[in-house]
């Protein structure tokens, strides 16, 4: 099987709703094997499917929804998660610097199919002799200088980069989502209840969805191909997930 690549630039920052709410926190959706944010497949393919106003177009590669008819159909096009590449962190040192990890970046190289190694922890363009802040890290030893970082990025704003351990990703991840704080007010302007935070993914940060024909398209897949290829082209700036009117969700889409 062959997986097409789009990339989403985030714009703003974007919420998605997770299956639970613990305590106060809104939290987004997450990889149960991971606990990393991502995009479910479904909401990417319902903004994608709502921008289609060709009822016939909308069939052919989507299929119907329920309620559309007496049985399911399945389209043309099948549409997988968004999984993160790269996301931002603030740095003492260096103002912004994007980080990433084996575990991601192999999973990206494994889709894409690309004849490129995966780098080593530490790997990073900015430099071996000076120390790295990341947040309450400090990095000074181990740093490796890594010249092919363009390859990996895709993203003409991301210039400055390095790949850390899985689990040190992980947990500068967690600590580098958007949390705003919302309470509710009556009608007199009264705090009711208590409080809670939202968390949603910040913005610039790289992610990409994987996308291809289902065996529903037979001999049409190259015609199913060009059209959904066309769509993306066509929603270059779109909105995912929830908050739109908070302005939050809006990406920048481009395929490979």
């Amino acid at each position: 099987m062959t997986f097409q690549i789009a990339y989403l630039h985030l714009l703003t920052p974007l919420h998605t709703g997770g299956t639970a709410q613990e305590g106060n926190l809104l939290g987004i959706a997450r990889e149960s094997h991971t606990h990393l944010p991502y995009i479910p497949s479904s909401t990417i393919r319902g903004r994608l499917r709502a921008s289609v106003t060709d009822k016939h177009k909308k069939f052919e590669l989507f299929g119907n929804e329920i309620g559309e008819g007496d049985q399911l159909t399945q389209g043309s096009i099948w549409i997988g998660d968004g999984s993160l590449l790269w996301i931002p962190v603030p740095s003492l040192s260096h103002g912004v610097v994007w980080i990433s990890c084996p575990l991601l970046l192999k999973r990206w190289l494994r889709l894409t199919g690309q004849n490129l190694s995966v780098p080593d922890p530490y790997s990073t363009n900015l430099g071996t002799n000076q120390p790295i802040y990341l947040k309450d890290a400090i990095l000074k030893e181990g740093l490796k200088q890594w010249s092919e970082w363009k390859s990996y990025t895709k993203d003409p704003n991301i210039s400055r980069v390095i790949v850390l351990p899985d689990q040190h990703c992980a947990t500068l991840i967690q600590m580098s989502l958007w949390r705003q704080v919302k309470v509710k007010l009556s009608e007199h302007k009264v705090v009711e209840g208590g409080f809670r935070y939202e968390e949603a993914i910040p913005p610039d940060s790289l992610m990409y969805f994987t996308w291809g024909v289902t065996a529903q398209a037979n001999g049409s897949s190259e015609e199913a191909m060009k059209e959904f290829r066309d769509l993306l082209q066509s929603n270059q700036i779109m909105q995912i997930g929830g908050q739109e009117s908070l302005g939050r969700g809006f990406v920048e889409l481009s395929l490979n």
